[in-house]
Order: structure tokens, then sequence, then C-alpha cells
């Protein structure tokens, strides 16, 4: 534990001082915290100051409101950083409140949550994580370069609960130059749990435009049954809580929901009972097929409930040898057009994410590669 010290970084009152850390990135809060789970932004300078500039105008409709930046984790596995970053998430909601005040509204932010349809049926995103690297160095330069691939919307996930409203605007302000969108994000199970990051969760997806707060990863004292019903129940609390906002939650299955708990029901079956139909659960397909579970079976067994799909392949083998998840889109044993045909026909799919854990190329590459593969095979079938 240490106490950050102030860099003096202001904005014209918009964006708070930050903390210059020893490794010579920011953070956010200007409070004691533990180093090793501090969530942080690059240097100032690796950032496009021409979108901080415009941070301090009025925003008056959804084409006008914007902000920018974020940061990272590394070695870290998603799942893992989302466990971590879901501990503290009552003291970090309170540390990310605007001057320590109540957390502002929409309205009082400016923020019209966007209602714009997307401009094709089934718009194709990437999960950030996939380039979570280049988002660390430079997130503008991040979302430039997977706008010019074409991807047509993101996911930012867990870290992005550490930005205050300013800094979500400036992102948000981006987005809409590039036109790109953001449907969803990804969380720890405190943005729809406890009360305040809740709070700060609700006015940032607004700000994004977001449709979706999933959950990407479960408390830590969830393992039995009962567990599990109990943590479904807060889930479909969450929903009612979300929809005056225009807002629903979901969850984001990995390879432990599709095991079986005592008795013989799988997590994932236990989520989708004890959940309303509103309740998106958005379908990790390389998960899925690691467990060996058919993710087209899953599919019909939940009309109107698989909102958004990660493209995610898979197949047998190591790691190191470039199996495993290591592998592109298209190169796995998914069954694409199977999958794509149910997801479209009654599975209730609003849009897909690329998400890439790692390949034998580089972030950017296989981001580009994988919605190659995916503009060709949905073109042929």
């Amino acid at each position: 534990m240490f106490l950050h010290t102030k860099a003096g970084w202001q904005r014209g009152g918009e964006l708070p001082d930050f903390a210059l850390m020893p490794d010579g990135t920011y953070c956010p809060y200007q409070k004691i915290c533990d180093s090793t789970h501090c969530p942080r932004i690059p240097r100032p300078s690796m950032l496009d100051t021409r979108l901080i500039a415009r941070v301090g105008r009025t925003h008056a409709t959804p084409s006008t409101d914007r902000a920018m930046t974020r940061d990272t984790e590394r070695s870290l596995s998603r799942r893992d950083f989302l466990a971590r970053s879901g501990a503290g998430g009552a003291a970090l909601a309170a540390g990310l409140l605007v001057n320590g005040a109540a957390p502002m509204t929409a309205a009082a932010a400016g923020i019209t949550p966007r209602l714009t349809q997307p401009s094709r049926k089934y718009p194709i995103g990437l999960e950030l994580y996939s380039v979570r690297g280049e988002l660390a160095k430079d997130l503008p330069n991040t979302l430039r370069t997977v706008a010019q691939m074409g991807y047509e919307d993101v996911e930012f996930y867990a870290p992005y609960l550490a930005w205050n409203f300013a800094y979500a605007k400036g992102v948000r302000s981006q987005l809409d130059d590039l036109g790109l969108r953001c449907y969803s994000t990804h969380n720890s199970a405190g943005a729809v749990t406890i009360s305040d990051t809740m709070s700060h969760a609700i006015e940032l997806n607004q700000i994004l435009g977001t449709r979706h707060i999933i959950v990407a990863s479960p408390p830590g004292n969830v393992t039995t049954l009962e567990d599990w019903k109990r943590f479904s129940g807060q889930l479909t609390t969450a929903v009612e809580q979300l929809k005056p906002h225009g807002l629903t939650t979901g969850f984001h299955n990995h390879l432990i929901e599709w095991s079986p708990l005592a008795g013989g029901m799988r997590v994932m079956d236990v989520i989708a009972t004890n959940t309303p139909p509103e309740f998106v659960l958005q379908l990790d397909v390389g998960t899925c097929l690691e467990a060996g579970v058919d993710p087209v079976a899953w599919i019909k067994a939940n009309p109107g409930r698989i909102r958004s799909i990660h493209l995610k392949d898979w197949t047998p083998g190591a790691a190191a040898d470039q199996k495993g998840f290591r592998v592109l889109f298209g190169e796995g044993i998914g069954r694409w057009s199977e999958i794509f045909a149910a997801a479209e026909s009654g599975g209730g799919v609003e849009f897909y994410l690329m998400e890439q854990e790692g390949s034998r190329y580089s972030e950017f590459e296989s981001a580009k590669r994988c919605l190659d593969t995916y503009r060709a095979m949905r073109k042929s079938g």
C-alpha cells in the first residue's frame, strides 16, 4: 500500500488530477490503493490530446457527446482480471465518483442513450480484449485501427469501469467520429450487484450508448447449486433495476459454467432457468467447444436469449503448438454456418463480437484475419 502523488494533470476542470505512478503510468484515483490491482492509464503523451480538448464541450445530442481513454492488464487472463477487479467493486466505485459526489445523472451529463439501428442486420464487432496490448499503449489508435479494418462495434471490458464521466465522453466522441458503436461491455459481478458500482456503470454505459451490461465473472463465493441460484436472483433483480435506464444485463459463459454441479445441473442451465427471458445469455463459442458442449443445441434450447455471440474458435491441442484458443476464427472445430443459422433463425442474436485470446500473429493482424474470414464465410454462406 502506498499514497499516490497528484500529477496535476487537469483540463479545464473536466478531468480529475491523475496520480503519477512509479512506472510512469497514471492512476485515475486520488487515494491510497493497492498498486498491484490499481487500474491505470498510459502517460498523457500516449493519449490523443485532440480528444481531451473536446471534452469541455456541451453535449446536446447523441452525435455530439464524446470522450476518451482507458487502461489495461497484461499477462492475466480476462477471467482472472475480472475476478480481481470485482473484489474491490464498492471501494472502486466510491473512488470514481466525480469529486466524491453522488453519481451524475444521464441528463446532467448531457447524454441521450443511442437508439439508432445498426447499419446492417447483424453488426460485427470486436471484443477489445483481443487487442489488449495495443489498447494499453494507445486507445485512440486502437479504435482507429479497428474501425479501419471494418469492424462496426467494440466491446470494452472490465477496466473501463475506472473511467470518470468526462473520460467516457471522450471515448464516445472518438467512437462517433469513427462510426463505431458499443452495444455491450464486460464487467465483474459488482457492476450489477453493488449499488454504488452499479450506479457508476449505468452512467458510463449510457454515455457509451450501450444496450447490455454483461457480467463476465461471478463473485468468488459462488460454488454450489444454491450459490448459483442466489446469484441468479441477484441478476434478476439487476434486470429490473436497469430497465428504467434502457439497459439490461446478461452473463458470458466460460469453461467452468458448463460443468455440472451436485445433482447434475450445469451452471449455465441454472442461470438460464432462474433469470427472466430478457436476461442475455452471451455465448462464448470457444469455451463451449472446449467443454464439449454443442453450441447449436444450446442456442436452440434458449430461443431469443442469445442476443450476442463471441466468435471465438477452438481446436484440441496445446497452445504451444498453436492449438486450443490460439487458432484463428474459422481454423478450429466450430460449425459456424450452423451456429449462424441457429442464432439468426431463433436465437435472438443482435450482433456478433470477434474474440481472439492470442495467435501466431500480432493482435491487429489476428483481428484483421479473423474479420476477413468472417466476411468471406458470410458472403459464401
